[in-house]
């Protein structure tokens, strides 16, 4: 979802508003969230919710106590409540869906340490705020020089100002403790603000950076997954991937979280498929799965004996034969099921029909031009003419 100034520029690219979610309407980012009360007015002797969400940096977001009663909408720049000084961020948010927001991540809304709203953001404060944002990337460029001079095994990923331009929190990732106290004060000495160091998890720089996985859209952290949950390589078990790292990490490093898309489905469909270590017994021997197909209702077994040649079975088969061996029945071998299950190869399974080129057409030899054969014809008659002069 965009705003209206990401509409289309010139040559059909894109405009953008260029300020990182944090235009006006509050559109283009991920953490927004539709307010369906917008339209509906409280009831008669209701007071509204006097606390409303607050959103920083398309990342982080608090909630503050509206305790001067001022008149917020979605998008207002409102001055809030800090450590020390002032910070500056966007309502994302107000009325009752406050609430439900509260309740979801289990803060009490009359707890008494909830931050309060000063005042909204004059332009004298949106003008420092920006003017600290465009400082950023230079701040975070000129500190990771400084981390490599002190040899710190540690990468800054991320800075983010405080609206007042007084303090800086620069987030980082480093796979062991790093004593960083001459790192703040270089960088306190260099910058002049004061500095907060917090470590972050390898999911979370990927969200704040951003890019471009494997799937070729952009990454699900940095566009619209709010929460991480855990993911295991028994997820990629159960979906029958290969247990390959370079094809099933994401760019953070870790397993990636699209695999927790459809877990449940696959779930769901071996809650009545037969286990992978499953043996059936035949007066041919034991047979052995190899080979598991869920959405065929498929399974391959092989003998004990003959471990190459597979017999592709379904699952109901598979199922009675296991019947079968629970009543110490031994079916007479695995090819009398396995019959038929043989697909017929003459069978049309693909007919071109709309007249597309074959794949192949680029492999066919490339035919001789008109221009060589009327080239090779003038040669053949040069040849013939000087034969006849010598004959002469």
């Amino acid at each position: 979802m965009g705003c209206n100034s990401c509409s289309t520029g010139k040559d059909g690219q894109p405009k953008g508003c260029k300020n990182n979610g944090t235009c006006g309407s509050d559109g283009c980012n991920k953490l927004t969230v539709f307010d369906w009360l917008s339209n509906m007015s409280l009831p008669n002797g209701e007071k509204p919710f006097d606390i409303v969400e607050v959103r920083f940096k398309n990342s982080r977001k608090e909630f503050f106590r509206n305790s001067g009663d001022l008149t917020l909408s979605i998008g207002d720049i409102v001055a809030t409540q800090a450590q020390s000084g002032h910070d500056i961020g966007m309502v994302t948010l107000t009325g009752e869906l406050v609430r439900v927001q509260m309740k979801k991540k289990k803060e009490d809304p009359k707890a008494e340490d909830i931050p309060k709203i000063y005042r909204k953001a004059t332009q004298k404060d949106i003008d420092i705020w920006q003017k600290v944002r465009d400082r950023e990337e230079e701040i975070k460029k000129r500190s990771r020089e400084i981390a490599i001079i002190l040899k710190l095994q540690m990468k800054i990923s991320d800075v983010e100002f405080q609206g007042d331009g007084s303090k800086a929190t620069f987030y980082y990732t480093a796979e062991e403790r790093v004593d960083f106290r001459q790192l703040i004060k270089d960088m306190a000495k260099a910058f002049g603000i004061r500095i907060e160091m917090r470590q972050i998890g390898y999911r979370q720089e990927a969200q704040r950076l951003g890019g471009i996985g494997s799937c070729g859209r952009e990454l699900c952290c940095s566009t619209w997954l709010t929460d991480f949950r855990s993911v295991s390589t028994s997820a990629a078990r159960y979906q029958q991937l290969s247990l390959n790292p370079q094809k099933l990490a994401g760019q953070c490093g870790k397993l990636k979280c699209c695999l927790n898309y459809e877990l449940d489905l696959y779930l769901d469909a071996l809650k009545d498929f037969p286990s992978q270590d499953t043996k059936l017994f035949t007066e041919k021997g034991m047979a052995f799965c190899q080979k598991a197909d869920i959405f065929k209702s498929k399974l391959w077994f092989s003998y004990k004996d003959e471990p190459s040649n597979w017999h592709m079975l379904s699952k109901e088969q598979v199922v009675e034969i296991i019947n079968k061996n629970k009543k110490k029945e031994k079916v007479a071998s695995l090819e009398e099921y396995a019959v038929d299950n043989i697909i017929d190869d003459d069978k049309v399974v693909f007919e071109n029909v709309v007249g597309q080129d074959s794949l192949t057409r680029f492999d066919r030899p490339k035919r001789r031009t008109n221009k060589s054969n009327n080239n090779n014809k003038k040669r053949r008659n040069n040849k013939n003419k000087k034969r006849r002069q010598r004959n002469a």
